[in-house]
């Protein structure tokens, strides 16, 4: 059973929410102030219901305040419907926003798509294998016991690689991921930085173990144990 987190004040609209709600079988907790909704919202929720004018706590700051921690889909409901309200809510981090008087059917239609939405994958901070440390927030590489500088974009295709360790991944997902769609660098590109990650962080550089390219499928970060 998904799980919603309703903020808002005003009673009538909590009773027809909160019934139709549980009618699509949503679990409902149902907080009326700004303060509250800070003080309530854990992981455990798949969706916030914010209105935007709350006691104590306006719903633009309730929503700053949980995208310190939480990716959690944010559905703005409001009477302020000017594009500058819009404008804001999406930039505090709302994913949706829809204005007072709405349609019931329209909100569980942009509920559904919210609450199903596939979720991000927490970006890998740190990662160890062999003698290699990698800190991607610091910027801080350890190679076979040497401290080396990497790119940006070598750190950006590590990090890619490391996320998707054992999987095989296509050069189109590479340079949609790595370069963007202004770019186009040739496979020979992509193999020079593969071969860069040999050199840095393979015992053998002439036998990987861990980069491996699959030619005209793709690349791969290959690893038996975490370590």
């Amino acid at each position: 059973m998904k799980k919603i987190l309703l903020v808002e004040d005003e009673e009538s609209l909590v009773n027809v929410l909160t019934l139709n709600l549980e009618m699509e079988d949503y679990e409902v907790d149902v907080v009326k102030n700004g303060r509250a909704a800070i003080e309530t919202f854990n992981s455990t929720y798949d969706l916030v219901i914010l209105d935007v004018m709350l006691p104590e706590v306006n719903g633009f700051d309730v929503c700053a305040k949980i995208r310190e921690t939480s990716q959690t889909p944010i559905l703005f409901i409001s009477a302020k419907g000017t594009s500058t309200d819009r404008v804001t809510g999406l930039k505090m981090g709302g994913d949706d926003y829809l204005v007072k008087p709405f349609n019931l059917e329209e909100l569980l239609l942009r509920i559904g798509i919210l609450i199903n939405r596939p979720k991000l994958e927490p970006q890998i901070e740190e990662y160890t294998f062999g003698n290699n440390h990698i800190n991607f927030k610091n910027y801080e590489v350890e190679a076979n016991g040497k401290i080396i500088t990497l790119s940006k974009r070598e750190l950006a295709l590590l990090r890619l690689l490391i996320a998707r360790k054992n999987e095989v991944v296509s050069r189109d997902e590479i340079l949609d991921e790595i370069w963007g769609r202004e770019s186009f660098p040739t496979s020979r590109t992509i193999d020079n930085y593969i071969l860069s990650f040999r050199k840095y962080f393979e015992p053998v550089p002439s036998k990987p173990i861990y980069f491996k390219n699959l030619r005209g499928v793709g690349y791969k970060f290959e690893i038996k144990n975490d370590q």
